[in-house]
């Protein structure tokens, strides 16, 4: 995995990094593309309870930058909310348009994420992003999000996703002869941050909205991370250092 495909799976969830980096290239391909990591990180976070993740996808290029592509992912949310959740599969489905001017590249799209043993917790972003030169700048924001996320009617319920959800990311990525560096950090804006539920049989959510940063070295086929954020969880908020081996094949 290079950097700037680091870069992007961050800032717009693992799937679109993919998309951005092969299928875009081109006016027309089919691309797949395989991963072994020794922990699934996302926004800052853990997916998969600090276990390692097998990941791949395939991503189809046409036209003057458009895109589409699934993803999948083992995940673990059995260390959130006191077990609420569980084991489960990710599957991300997107589709996007973009391409670079120069220095100048930009994206945005539509990406939902499935999960098929739990699909009450499913929901679906818009995102944009614009990178010059080192810079990437990236913007989500959450469309659609399933009943089981909603604290006014599921007192089990985290609140942590919902309609109107914004996460901000920004990165610093460098090429050089060792490989390839990056710099980064994202903010989760919840729209339920702070919300208390239990007087109409809901959740109490809380405080739950965090910032996230980390810094990333990629070598050929290798990358190595380390992340922390500053949510207030003993489990949640550990330093976590992460290993992934990745490869994109060209179908067609």
């Amino acid at each position: 995995m290079t950097n700037s495909k680091s870069l992007k799976a961050l800032a717009l969830g693992a799937a679109v990094s993919a998309a951005l980096s092969s299928s875009v290239a081109s006016a027309s391909d089919l691309t797949a593309n395989a991963a072994i990591a020794s922990n699934y990180i996302w926004r800052g976070v853990t997916q998969t309870a600090d276990q390692a993740a097998g990941q791949g996808g395939i991503d189809w290029g046409f036209g003057p930058g458009f895109y589409v592509g699934t993803w999948v992912s083992n995940v673990d949310f059995s260390d959130i909310g006191d077990g609420v959740y569980g084991k489960n599969y990710e599957m991300d489905v997107y589709a996007g348009w973009g391409g670079e001017t120069g220095d100048f590249g930009y994206d945005l799209g539509v990406i939902t994420y499935q999960y098929p043993v739990e699909p009450q917790i499913n929901f679906t972003e818009l995102y944009v992003s614009g990178s010059y030169k080192v810079l990437t700048l990236a913007l989500n924001y959450t469309v659609d999000a399933a009943s089981g996320h909603n604290p006014e009617t599921n007192p089990n319920s985290l609140g942590i996703i919902a309609e109107g959800d914004l996460y901000a990311f920004a990165g610093l990525d460098f090429e050089t002869k060792v490989g390839d560096f990056s710099l980064y950090a994202g903010s989760y804006m919840f729209d339920n941050d702070g919300k208390d539920f239990s007087a109409t049989g809901g959740a109490t959510v809380g405080a739950i909205d965090y910032v996230h940063y980390g810094a990333s070295w990629g070598k050929g086929d290798f990358t190595f991370s380390v992340d922390k954020n500053d949510i207030e969880d003993p489990v949640l908020d550990k330093v976590r250092f992460t290993v992934m081996w990745s490869k994109d094949f060209e179908l067609m």
